[in-house]
């Protein structure tokens, strides 16, 4: 199939911006393959250090230097019941590359928190910060230079993309993700949404709502609604670094234990001692990149990725805009309905086609680059196909569905729940904003409202507590950015505001801050930048004032006299009380030194 030309032209128009910083990226990870394995010419002190807590056969085999070494960056933990399944997973890959000849060690651990758990709690000011502590911190654990490649085990939200701007530090080296997979199904998304809504009105007490809660997040593996976390697996695995087909399946399952055997095995197979020597750094090129922005549209993906996108991509020399995202947008289509897009889970997708299915239909309408280089070691028409387990306890690779098992969860390319894909980009008088369409109704794309200005979301929770909302609205909650605090996730304005459009009112949301994929059905106009802590012009907005954002056009306007606003000074904050505690002290060289949203939120600059 021909491949669309706006993904070309995209693809191209990236190319050209990047010429230099990639050229300076693959010069740098060149001169490091050059040098072979690093141990070989280590100090014999080194070395011993290397292997001096390894078993017989191992230290042997480490001894001699000319076994594979492959290093595992674990972001396990129990806390997390998503990396909670990693637990026993370096077992079964030092098994796995032993009997391949080789040996695997845990080369360190990275920090793992769960948003869930500081979902509007002093921790998630931590959360985006963390994804450059876990790049940090791959980069700590790699930095003994004794691995021929690397395995990574992590899933949620910042966990992944921290992870893989931390492999690229190390592009020489070949990377393969693994996942874990996510729980079975429990109490449906819609129906966790609905008694939300029912306590942030009172009408149910805290009993039943923590009753709801354990019922949706009940055992080990990710949440099941599409969020950051999920988009995360997605991605993964449309940019070649999973095995086909591994992105949703559940932990604990004789399946999943397989498909991580075969991951390590990938490893050995992929390493420049062998003859298909994969290194990370020049597998990630700019149409895996396209490639990853197409799956993000095409399924409805998290809005956390306009940020991470932008910061992993950088990582590997390469330059994205958010205009690459929306021009892309214009062509993608949205194929899947999975909450909060739809009522679907992520097993529902997973049983109903998958993404063997949705690569099939991109690659069928020429929407992603199939030439491209992946773990598997094949172009990605080799991830149309899914893994079965056959008797023997081998995994059978085999052509994926050819057509949708649920229309209602995923379609054809022919055939989509909308023609376009599930995010824009909006600009006007206070800057530049993302909002993800595919989560509100095609009506409420649309709002033209007045102004209620908030500097926390517990103050917009405690004006509705009050009944002091209630009417259409334009919520704007500002001084929440990268600067500002951290830029946390704003879920708890999702209950009040929900609540607000039942009712009948029009509502929207204004702010620096983030929602990520459960944004909802509330159309949301977040990740404002410039933030209002680095002087932008959200901070001008004032109570009242008739906001309209249009999710149609790409518009997000202050109907004010231009005069009136050109005169107004920007509203400050006394933000100090939200800088210590919690380890947010330790934060504050990262609030001084981060970018803008738009140039992915990252402590790091460009080499």
């Amino acid at each position: 199939m021909t491949l669309q030309s706006r993904v070309g032209d995209v693809t191209e128009r990236i190319r050209e911006r990047s010429r230099d910083g990639r050229r300076r990226y693959l010069d740098r990870i060149d001169r490091a393959a050059e040098a072979g394995p690093r141990r070989l010419s280590l100090g014999c002190a080194n070395r011993a250090h290397g292997f001096a807590a390894c078993g017989a056969h191992d230290k042997a085999q480490l001894r001699t230097g000319h076994c594979a070494s492959v290093g595992i960056v674990t972001a396990y933990n129990d806390m997390l019941s998503a990396h909670q399944p990693y637990e026993h997973f370096p077992a079964l890959i030092r098994e796995t590359v032993r009997a391949a000849g080789g040996v695997a060690q845990v080369a360190g651990g990275v920090p793992a928190m769960c948003d869930g758990i500081t979902q509007g709690e002093a921790g998630m000011e931590l959360s985006l910060f963390s994804r450059d502590v876990i790049a940090l911190s791959t980069a700590v654990a790699l930095s003994h230079q004794t691995f021929d490649a690397a395995l990574y085990l992590g899933i949620c939200d910042k966990i992944v993309p921290g992870l893989v701007i931390g492999a690229l530090s190390f592009g020489h080296l070949p990377a393969v993700f693994i996942p874990a997979g996510p729980m079975t199904s429990g109490l449906p998304n819609d129906e966790k949404s609905r008694i939300r809504q029912l306590y942030a009105e009172g009408k149910i007490d805290r009993d039943a709502l923590l009753e709801a809660e354990s019922k949706s997040y009940h055992g080990p593996g990710t949440c099941t609604f599409y969020g950051t976390a999920n988009t995360n697996q997605m991605m993964m695995e449309i940019m070649g670094l999973h095995l086909p087909g591994s992105s949703f399946i559940n932990p604990m399952t004789p399946l999943r234990d397989a498909m991580t055997r075969a991951a390590a095995e990938r490893a050995m197979a992929i390493t420049a001692l062998g003859n298909a020597y994969t290194p990370v750094g020049r597998m990630l090129d700019e149409r895996v990149f396209v490639n990853g922005l197409v799956g993000l549209h095409a399924t409805g993906g998290s809005t956390n990725h306009t940020l991470h996108v932008v910061a992993m991509a950088a990582a590997a020399g390469i330059t994205l805009t958010w205009d690459d995202f929306a021009d892309l947008a214009e062509v993608v289509p949205l194929l899947t309905r999975v909450y909060p897009s739809g009522k679907a889970d992520v097993n529902h997708f997973h049983a109903a086609g998958g993404m063997g299915f949705v690569i099939r239909e991109l690659l069928g309408a020429g929407l992603l680059h199939g030439d491209v280089t992946t773990v598997f070691g094949t172009g990605l028409d080799g991830y149309v196909q899914e893994p079965s387990l056959g008797d023997d306890g081998t995994i059978r690779w085999q052509d994926g569905p050819a057509s949708s098992g649920d229309e209602s969860v995923v379609r054809g390319a022919a055939s989509p729940f909308q023609a376009t894909g599930g995010l824009r980009v909006l600009g006007g008088d206070i800057g530049r904003a993302v909002v993800k369409t595919s989560a509100v109704a095609e009506e409420r794309h649309v709002v033209e409202a007045p102004a209620r200005v908030f500097h926390a979301q517990e103050e917009l929770q405690a004006a509705f507590a009050a009944g002091e909302l209630d009417g259409d609205l334009v919520a704007v909650v500002r001084f929440q950015g990268p600067k500002a605090n951290g830029m946390p996730e704003l879920h708890k304005l999702m209950p009040p505001l929900g609540v607000l459009q039942d009712r009948g009112h029009k509502v929207a949301l204004v702010t620096d801050g983030r929602l990520s994929g459960a944004s909802g059905k509330v159309l949301s106009a977040i990740h404002v930048t410039p933030e209002a802590a680095d002087g932008g012009a959200i901070a001008r907005i004032r109570d009242g004032d008739t906001i309209r954002v249009d999710a149609r056009s790409g518009r997000i306007s202050v109907l004010v006299a231009p005069d009136e606003w050109a005169r107004r000074v920007p509203a400050t904050a006394d933000l100090s009380a939200g800088h210590h505690g919690c380890g947010r002290d330790l934060f504050a060289p990262f609030r001084h030194a981060v970018g803008t949203a738009e140039t992915g939120a990252t402590i790091f600059q460009a080499a």
